[in-house]
């Protein structure tokens, strides 16, 4: 009942090899290009990072003192 396999074009086989190794190729440099152009990026963003890190530091160090004095005026016994 199975029918014998079809015999494929020696042209046929030659083509989809060629395809198939000529897609991995450009693959692999497709990849490349990309990974050369997030390095550049994430070297950006770690700059910028660091001047962000230290802007929220600074704020963060502001609301804190803004708090402590709040806290402390709050705090103080009020005259009768």
């Amino acid at each position: 009942m199975s029918q014998p396999p079809v015999r494929v074009s020696p042209l046929i086989k030659f083509g989809r090899w060629s395809l198939l190794l000529v897609g991995i190729a450009y693959g692999a440099a497709h990849q490349s290009r990309l990974s050369k152009k997030e390095e550049k990026v994430r070297a950006i963003e770690a700059q910028q990072k660091a001047v962000r890190d230290a802007k929220i530091a600074e704020e963060k160090k502001r609301s804190a003192d803004a708090e402590a004095k709040a806290l402390a005026e709050l705090s103080k016994p009020t005259p009768k």
